[in-house]
């Protein structure tokens, strides 16, 4: 390959990145303050990507517009979701059995609501910005992953500004570094465990309704995501929300060179064999990994 090619598919990964790390966010945030696996996530991302469909098609409404609507939607149904179930779990510094177990119910309660509304037959959104291009000196960009890029971008660092400058995500930050040491330090773990709860389920009704822009969709849509997004928060630390950033990007560029090679059909093996590798040689993650390495002596 000419290094115009590498370049294409090096930018072609970091577009990718973009989208994986807002998809990946709101899991890492909610396993970090409540040590909750949240295997809903894949549930809510199909429903943020039925939620696009359903603005665009009965009003005409830009599915990035969607997205960006989605947002606040799903923060509220998340806040719902865990005044209604998730308050209920054992605290614990651990992820549960019981946690998993309900997570997974309502992922399959999701599943199961949305083949009964939509049917199991793929839909898909198209737009003007569907098959557009932008060229970018001697690159030529897919118009639509650069607009779905820009609003990701834009929204982790919105995140990463409340997470630095807010009494929010001060104590968000103070639970996940340590969780008795923040209730001592008068963090208020139930209300702040509901907002993270939301906000997780926000960026996943967010991440879906992106994502609708640029894949064909079914009530199955979530799962090789929520696989996806395993790889990422592992890559990047459990518990960091900054290393999400660094764990897209290092699955990003696998999937995509990885495809030259392999057949699509293939591409989840990329990331479980990804998970696989970093599980053993790097459990800590990639972010831990740095820590340490630029640790002072």
């Amino acid at each position: 390959m000419a290094a115009l090619d590498w370049l294409n598919v090096l930018v072609a990964a970091i577009l990718l990145a973009g989208i994986y790390a807002v998809m990946s966010v709101g899991m890492t945030i909610i396993y970090g303050v409540m040590k909750i696996v949240n295997l809903a996530h894949a549930g809510f991302m199909m429903l943020g990507a039925y939620f696009a469909y359903e603005l665009f098609e009965r009003l005409h409404l830009d599915p990035l517009l969607g997205a960006f609507l989605a947002f606040p939607v799903f923060f509220v149904i998340g806040r719902l979701v865990y005044w209604l179930f998730v308050r209920w779990l054992p605290v614990s510094d651990q992820p549960t059995l019981a946690s998993l177990l309900l997570m997974f119910g309502i992922w399959l309660v999701l599943q199961n609501l949305a083949y009964l509304v939509w049917g199991n037959e793929d839909r898909s959104i198209f737009t003007s910005r569907t098959f557009l291009t932008s060229q970018i000196g001697p690159l030529t960009v897919s118009t639509l992953r650069l607009v779905a890029f820009a609003v990701a971008v834009v929204s982790l660092l919105v995140l990463e500004l409340v997470l630095r400058w807010t009494w929010f995500g001060r104590s968000v930050r103070a639970l996940i570094q340590n969780r008795y040491a923040g209730q001592l330090a008068g963090v208020d773990t139930r209300r702040t465990a509901s907002l993270t709860f939301g906000l997780g389920i926000a960026f996943a009704g967010m991440a879906g309704a992106l994502l609708a822009s640029l894949y064909s969709f079914n009530p199955d849509f979530g799962r090789p995501f929520l696989i996806r997004s395993f790889v990422i928060i592992v890559l990047g630390g459990l518990e960091s929300a900054s290393g999400v950033a660094l764990g897209a990007v290092v699955l990003a560029l696998a999937e995509t060179v990885g495809i030259l090679f392999v057949p699509a059909g293939y591409q989840l093996a990329i990331s479980f064999g990804l998970l696989v590798v970093v599980l053993l040689v790097l459990p800590g993650g990639l972010a831990r990994l740095f820590a340490r390495k630029y640790r002072p002596a």
